[in-house]
């Protein structure tokens, strides 16, 4: 039982000793360890943008669908934002017209009554269509024929930052950096 006493003593001493003092200087410098390689700065917002053109009609039931291909990845989670060409504006320089982007859903009101632009999605597919109170049948080819949409898909996040206005395609594609110029587009006729 003394030997036990005095091995904890002991222990007791040596702790308390070692806790005073002043403290050592440092010890020498560690290795360096290799170097990675450095990656590419970017944004954690990544999205992708597409644009298609088709036709409502009878024979599609008024709706034009379409699939993600297999380089556009989309997760349930994302937000797909689809945006109609209204119209084109003149360019006061003598450019290229200007186009004029909506977000959908989009309703127009016509001499037959109201007429809605809508979609919607899953993380495959995208289907644009036309609702009315009216015969859709007796719709000029202006508001059927040959229709643009850009589609573009976002994380959820950037949805939820309320600086910026999802309702206007210029400052979507802004914030993603995304360059025009390199938007796919694809004619569904």
């Amino acid at each position: 039982m003394n030997k036990v006493k005095l091995l904890f003593g002991i222990l007791f001493i040596a702790f308390a000793v070692s806790c005073e003092g002043p403290e050592g200087p440092p010890g020498p410098p560690g290795f360096d360890g290799l170097d990675g390689l450095d990656g590419l700065d970017g944004v954690n917002i990544l999205g992708n943008v597409v644009e298609i053109e088709g036709t409502f009609n009878a024979a599609n039931d008024f709706s034009i669908f379409f699939e993600f291909p297999q380089d556009i990845e989309v997760f349930e989670s994302d937000l797909v934002l689809v945006y109609l060409l209204f119209e084109q504006l003149d360019d006061p320089d003598g450019g290229d017209p200007i186009d004029v982007w909506r977000l959908l859903p989009q309703t127009r009101i016509l001499d037959q009554g109201l007429l809605q632009y809508n979609y919607d999605h899953t993380f495959f597919d995208v289907n644009i269509f036309l609702e009315s109170d009216f015969d859709l049948s007796s719709l000029p080819s202006g508001d059927t024929d040959n229709q643009v949409f850009r589609i573009a898909v976002v994380p959820a996040e950037f949805g939820l930052d309320n600086s910026i206005d999802t309702s206007d395609f210029n400052a979507v594609i802004d914030a993603l950096k995304f360059d025009p110029s390199g938007i796919e587009k694809i004619n569904l006729d």
